[in-house]
């Protein structure tokens, strides 16, 4: 099997897997970072997003072959020390319910918001899209995203 290097969260790791493993078990089962879901296996409901040189991708149908030197930052590397204006935004607004997709829908709203400081709301619908959640949050998702983005 192939060492991949990689640069997760602004650590360098040293995998020894397959290069069709997708790149969230690696993060989950050979680093140990579990903040980041399995929902779908596809790549169709956003449980999974992590960020590829800033921008979403997801991880459950990204292969670690492809990911080269980018940069790799999930949902425990977006704030160290404190939690992220998303993240504040998101228990202000009491987002979650079952929260299993919140990791996934917060990498999404990040992303966003270092691509547009000020979104709208069709903005926030067609960055959000890709995300599902079985719970129905998607209108204090909106909400806490606007309240977000007067931090960022």
């Amino acid at each position: 099997m192939p060492i991949f290097n990689i640069t997760l969260n602004k650590e360098s790791y040293s995998v020894d897997v397959p290069k069709d493993m997708p790149l969230l078990w690696v993060i989950r089962d050979y680093i140990g970072m579990n903040g980041t879901k399995f929902g779908c296996g596809r790549g169709l409901c956003g449980a999974c997003t992590v960020h590829l040189n800033g921008k979403p991708i997801r991880s459950c149908s990204t292969p670690i072959g492809s990911v080269g030197r980018k940069k790799i930052t999930t949902i425990e590397g977006i704030s160290k020390e404190t939690l992220h204006p998303v993240q504040e935004a998101w228990v202000q607004e009491q987002v979650p319910q079952c929260g299993y997709c919140q990791s996934g829908q917060i990498m999404s709203a990040v992303a966003l918001l270092e691509e547009n400081k000020n979104p709208s709301d069709s903005d926030i619908d067609a960055a959000m899209i890709g995300n599902i959640c079985r719970c129905g949050t998607y209108n204090r998702i909106r909400k806490a995203i606007h309240i977000a983005k007067a931090s960022i």
